[in-house]
């Protein structure tokens, strides 16, 4: 497997796809963490792209807090 990398991008693509289409909040969120973790390891990889890094690790944590969290 030659560039890795790309894959790990189209699986974060497919994860954050996918989440648009639940309608359970957890559900959503945890498919669109694992999205976001996946275009961070994809910007890693693939050069450090900071314009995908960042966001993607910001949501990331959002996501993870909301997950967590309390009602």
């Amino acid at each position: 497997m030659e560039n890795w990398s790309q894959y790990v991008g189209y699986l974060a693509s497919v994860f954050i796809v996918a989440s648009f289409l639940m309608r359970d909040i957890k559900a959503i969120r945890t498919v669109n963490l694992l999205g976001c973790i996946c275009f961070v390891i994809y910007g890693i990889y693939s050069g450090m792209l900071w314009p995908v890094i960042i966001p993607n690790g910001i949501l990331a944590f959002i996501q993870i807090y909301n997950i967590i969290k309390k009602d």
